[in-house]
């Protein structure tokens, strides 16, 4: 024991004066004037692991862009990447907008229009804006990585991308530019009289308080049913118990009634649901809130429908919304249309998907979630034989890492010591035309649905990459084993194996009971060469081979499943 205490001393001793040494050195040292030079730090740095090394387009993946800023990314990519990509519009929304799409492909790579094809959307609803961030991202990723990414080369020599960031622009444009609540601007622009008296989108919330966002009232009730957080009273109102006196009555978003019908904010900005305007199970009004007065009513839904059926080749699809982590597949209702084995097929895509993304579930939309009518996933997997998910970007489990859901405490302390108070508005008194005095405050549009700042590139990237493993699972045809026989005569027989080297069949079960599209065929072709007989072959050890019974130059196969192989043969 001595003997540490000793040793103890001992090294005190001798730091000491070392220390002493040290800082009467410092008294007398010149302060240097010498500073950084300033260049241009993205010169000087090295990229971390998964992002692209050379930038040619630079991009700060930490903010939302408007419907103009994701045009100028897809405008210097395409403008960078020429061998890459082509850019175009596939239609305009209510207000002109035009709806853009960027092609990314090997396009020196084989046929581009001959590829199987991923398609991939977001932002139908307007307020749902990272979803236009992850497909600029994916754009952006892709074309960057192809030449040194062996996984992203092969990607774009053997598929093709259609992206569409945007396919509600009015409704971004009017959520990111205007003040707004975090669910509203959900809709299109089309004006809509929902309160059905005559006029049309007359009584929208509004920024009373002109701090540049639109929060909730309350109200000073002994009545009420709230109170005030006990150890977040700026932030947070709970619901009294049972047994106890409230404080407060909530009246809901900031705004007046603007039309002197006894009501507010109850016929905002459009007011129906773009998601419910598609033609397969599409359903009225009054079974489907938000369907409009007839399927693909909306310019922006014809424009993607349109797209989607002059390139056949779309094999896989993704949907991007907000919020919730899920990976939802379909049916939209119970009974919808559902093949067991796409259905089983989307199961392993979506497995993967919750490994991709952390916390994230794949989950059957109306089993899981809530049912739906007219959804546009619905569409692409019902009438188009495509294997589709819709992805519910963004998860409050992100902000702590943690598996439970966290708290209105959690968030609260979140906002308070990470976003050091930017998320929250605290509650300050306002004279109301109708209510008298009340207070304004709560959580601003961005807080809640969409990322901060510092998740979202990592929200963009894990999602992207869900989207690049399921364009992964495309078909891939190549030629196996090839050999020829003669039969004398000048007669000879040929065996050609094709084989399918990923998950997805060339046609999904409902492609063929619906016969969307037609079969897949082998033809062989040559000058002087005649094809006498062919067929598939049903039993390649016994050599059963179904025949051909007109045009035996070309055998139609009904598909190619997924991971496996047909075996052809012609004689000639």
């Amino acid at each position: 024991m001595t003997s540490r205490l000793q040793s103890r001393f001992y090294v005190i001793v001798l730091i000491f004066p070392c220390l002493l040494l040290s800082a009467s050195s410092m008294d007398g040292a010149a302060v240097s004037n010498d500073r950084p030079r300033a260049l241009d730090p993205g010169d000087c740095a090295f990229p971390a692991l998964g992002a692209p090394h050379a930038r040619k387009v630079e991009v700060a993946w930490n903010r939302y862009y408007d419907h103009a800023g994701l045009g100028a990314i897809l405008a210097r990519l395409h403008e960078a990447f020429p061998d890459l990509t082509a850019l175009y519009s596939i239609g305009k929304s209510t207000e002109g907008r035009d709806l853009w799409c960027l092609e990314v492909t090997a396009r020196r790579v084989g046929d581009p229009k001959r590829k199987p094809g991923m398609y991939i959307d977001g932002n139908i609803h307007g307020n749902e804006v990272q979803a236009g961030e992850v497909i600029a991202y994916t754009a952006w990723y892709l074309c960057h990585q192809y030449g040194r990414l062996d996984r992203v080369t092969s990607l774009l020599d053997d598929y093709i991308f259609y992206l569409v960031p945007t396919t509600n622009p009015d409704g971004r444009d009017f959520w990111l530019c205007n003040s707004n609540g975090a669910v509203s601007s959900r809709t299109g622009s089309t004006p809509t009289d929902n309160d059905r008296d005559g006029v049309a989108d007359e009584d929208d919330c509004e920024d009373l308080n002109g701090d540049g966002v639109v929060t909730q009232m309350r109200i000073k009730d002994p009545h009420g049913r709230f109170k005030r957080h006990p150890d977040y009273p700026e932030y947070l109102m709970i619901r009294a118990k049972p047994d106890e006196a409230g404080e407060y009555t909530l009246l809901g978003w900031e705004g007046i009634d603007n039309d002197g019908d006894g009501r507010v904010n109850e016929d905002g900005r459009g007011g129906y649901d773009m998601n419910r305007n598609w033609p397969y199970d599409w359903q009225p009004t009054y079974i489907q809130y938000g369907a409009k007065e007839y399927p693909l009513s909306q310019p922006e839904t014809r424009a993607v429908v349109r797209f989607v059926l002059v390139h056949p080749n779309i094999a896989a699809a993704q949907c991007y919304h907000n919020s919730g982590a899920m990976i939802l597949r379909g049916p939209g209702h119970e009974g919808g249309a559902m093949k067991n084995a796409d259905e089983r097929l989307l199961e392993i895509i979506g497995q993967r998907g919750e490994r991709i993304l952390p916390y994230y579930r794949s989950i059957i939309s109306w089993k899981d979630l809530y049912p739906t009518w007219g959804d546009e996933d619905t569409w692409l997997y019902a009438a188009r034989g495509v294997l589709a998910y819709t992805n519910e970007l963004w998860t409050p489990r992100n902000l702590y890492k943690d598996t439970r859901p966290p708290s209105d405490e959690d968030e609260a302390e979140f906002v308070k010591h990470v976003l050091l108070g930017d998320g929250l508005v605290a509650w300050r008194e306002y004279d109301h035309p109708t209510y008298g005095r009340i207070e304004i405050g709560g959580s601003k549009k961005e807080w809640g649905r969409t990322p901060p700042s510092f998740l979202l590139e990592e929200e963009l990237h894990r999602n992207m990459a869900f989207s690049l493993y399921h364009a992964g699972t495309m078909p891939l045809l190549r030629i196996g084993d090839l050999s020829v026989e003669s039969l004398g005569g000048n007669l000879f027989k040929i065996w050609v194996t094709i084989e399918n080297q990923r998950m997805m069949p060339t046609r999904t079960a409902q492609d063929i009971d619906h016969d969307i599209s037609p079969p897949d065929i082998v033809s062989l072709k040559g000058d002087g060469v005649k094809v006498l007989s062919s067929g598939r072959v049903t039993d390649r050890f016994f050599k059963r081979v179904a025949a051909v019974e007109c045009r035996p130059e070309r055998v139609e196969l009904n598909t190619i499943d997924g991971l496996a192989a047909e075996r052809v043969q012609f004689i000639l």
